[in-house]
């Protein structure tokens, strides 16, 4: 997992390279390479480094001209981080150097029979058998030397490829992994994301799994990896370039938090349909007789994603009254799972390229079901393979950690929620309750927001902790699990999420005075029995900190939220937590935006 950029024209490439690296490097930080040529050039040239981004720029000579070039950021997968294993791989001869996204499954088997045959390997990657493939093609053009490599290759990828016989071209291919051209004026570009495309253009083309293209100065052409023409036509870009700023905020996730309430509110907008106590969804693609005969709903997710498709379900039965339920997407695809025509399938994913997820959608339309896209990025793979879909409008989210983008995503389901239900059973005196609710979200998320120093007072004194514990019950479960993945992520604290009504069954063991616990406590049906938890921790030293409508006794700390109806409460009640666990992560020091051994976007298995 890691980022692409390449670019062909006239320019100085390696700052183009450099700038679109540091956009991606929230995809995968721990290396970063950058091979450049030019029409006049004789060979290639490269620089690779450990590190950042910023370590390569600091080797990179003031010497290092190019028109065209392919750079890459990395996030391991074979071999540690090292220069060796950085991309670009280049072949023995150094004329072949390729950037690669995703996992080659028999590269072993491969780097035997070429090592049989002679080929030294310099690095520990899986890369670099593809590099050695294509330069050991006798065919005539880099397409079919591309072409004849990638026969031999199985798993996922996203490729970039320069050859110094032909450098007047780059030659790229993807499979499971995402790769984006951008089309300027007399230059192309090609990167694994459009945040390395939208200072230089927002005109892209996204390549299809099985797709392959040749982009020279001047001129694209896309065809699939047996060599039949495809037509790819442009699309814009909605986001700007000043998207990806941090806006005067320290860090991405800092800007990110503080973005929700205006993020909400474009979920929301243009949706809310008061007339009939509900909501529009255009690219939902179903019509009340449609919906009428679902009989159930899974939701497929990973990480954060699952975390909210686990609210959604809730709300799901809730407001629609049909069984819903969520369940990690890495799990679903491989346990042959029963594919039932009733049941409607909703596939979440931030980025939209999460290859579990994507895999699971691939599998589930083979055999037949209706699946439906709750993704951020228009044009994503999950938003082209599923029959139609939701975007959650979140905007760009750059922090590794996902918190923005949750929250939209859970509103998102809200809707989904309410259109279901308004079909079916639901009044339309509680689809004006719910409208009414969701309206209120954005103000109520500025005022947890203002509250922040408050927040940071309680993070200061839990930043010592060596573990925690989160609970919560029914509605408060899922933001208990969500919750403690975001300190387990930015903080590395470790960190356990637990059903409240299960503390009796096992985990009471742990608790003391040096195990602090963090406790969902919604003002609803479940109050007295979410207190009667507080007693149970209380009773053994435990020390408990409450999110709530209202100071809770029992607690050490109370962190009040301001009531929305019930079913919407969950979407608030993580907005204090995603602050908690950010000032923990500042006050311990970590690199918040770029939390060690994770990248943004996880494109392999």
């Amino acid at each position: 997992m890691c980022g692409i950029v390449g670019y062909i024209g006239k320019r100085d490439v390696a700052p183009l390279l450099l700038e679109g690296l540091q956009r991606l490097e929230y995809r995968g930080y721990d290396s970063a390479g950058i091979a450049v040529t030019s029409p006049k050039a004789s060979g290639l040239k490269m620089v690779k480094a450990k590190g950042r981004v910023r370590d390569l720029e600091a080797r990179v000579p003031s010497r290092f001209k190019g028109t065209t070039g392919i750079a890459h950021t990395r996030w391991a997968t074979h071999g540690a981080p090292s220069d060796e294993n950085a991309h670009p791989h280049l072949d023995a001869g150094e004329k072949v150097a390729v950037v690669h996204n995703g996992i080659i499954d028999n590269a072993s088997e491969l780097r035997a029979k070429l090592t049989a045959d002679g080929v030294e390997f310099l690095s520990e990657t899986d890369t670099e058998v593809l590099t050695h493939l294509v330069a050991r093609s006798q065919a005539d053009t880099l397409e079919e030397k591309v072409r004849e490599a990638l026969r031999h290759i199985e798993g996922t990828y996203g490729i970039a490829v320069l050859h110094a016989d032909f450098n007047d071209r780059i030659v790229v291919a993807r499979n499971g992994s995402p790769v984006v051209l951008g089309i300027g004026e007399k230059e192309m570009f090609v990167a694994s994301d459009v945040a390395a495309l939208v200072s230089h253009t927002r005109q892209v083309v996204t390549l299809d799994d099985g797709e392959m293209a040749t982009i020279k100065a001047d001129d694209y052409r896309t065809y699939t990896t047996e060599g039949s023409r495809t037509t790819a036509s442009p699309t814009t870009v909605e986001w700007e370039a000043e998207s990806y700023d941090m806006g005067g905020h320290d860090t991405y996730m800092h800007k990110e938090i503080f973005e929700q309430p205006d993020a909400v509110d474009r979920v929301l907008r243009g949706r809310i349909d008061d007339r009939f106590s509900t909501v529009h969804l255009g690219g939902l693609n179903l019509d009340a007789h449609d919906a009428r005969k679902v009989r159930r709903v899974k939701i497929l997710g990973c990480g954060t994603s699952y975390h909210a498709g686990m609210i959604g379900a809730q709300m799901i039965e809730e407001l629609a009254r049909i069984p819903a339920d969520a369940e990690p997407a890495s799990e679903f695809r491989y346990r042959n799972a029963v594919v039932d025509p009733d049941t409607l399938y909703v596939a979440v994913s931030q980025s939209g390229e999460t290859y579990d997820v994507l895999a699971a959608v691939q599998e589930l339309k083979r055999k037949g079901a209706r699946v439906l896209g709750v993704v951020n990025v228009v044009g994503s793979a999950i938003a082209r393979e599923a029959d139609a879909g939701v975007y959650v409008h979140a905007g760009p989210e750059v922090c590794v950690v996902s918190t923005k983008c949750f929250t939209n995503t859970t509103v998102a389901f809200a809707l989904l929620a309410l259109h279901l239900g308004r079909i079916r059973d639901l009044s339309a005196a509680d689809g004006k309750r719910i409208i009414e609710g969701l309206r209120m979200l954005p103000g109520q998320i500025s005022e947890i927001l203002k509250r922040e120093d408050e927040i940071k007072k309680i993070a200061k004194s839990y930043a010592e902790a060596r573990s925690m514990l989160f609970i919560g019950r029914v509605r408060g479960y899922p933001v208990a699990r969500e919750a403690s993945l975001k300190l387990k992520e930015v903080s590395y604290i470790h960190a356990e999420a637990y059903p409240a009504s299960e503390l009796k069954h096992g985990p009471l063991a742990l608790i003391e005075p040096a195990l602090p616990t963090v406790a969902i406590v919604p003002d609803d049906d479940l109050l007295e029995k979410n207190r009667a938890a507080l007693e149970e921790i209380k009773a053994r030293s435990g020390k408990i900190l409450a999110v709530a409508h209202q100071e809770q006794e029992k607690a050490d700390q109370t962190i009040v939220v301001p009531k929305n109806e019930n079913e919407l409460d969950p979407i608030l009640m993580g907005i204090p937590l995603q602050l908690l666990a950010y000032h923990t992560a500042l006050a311990l020091g970590r690199d918040i935006d770029k939390p060690r051994n994770l990248a943004k976007s996880v494109t392999v298995e």
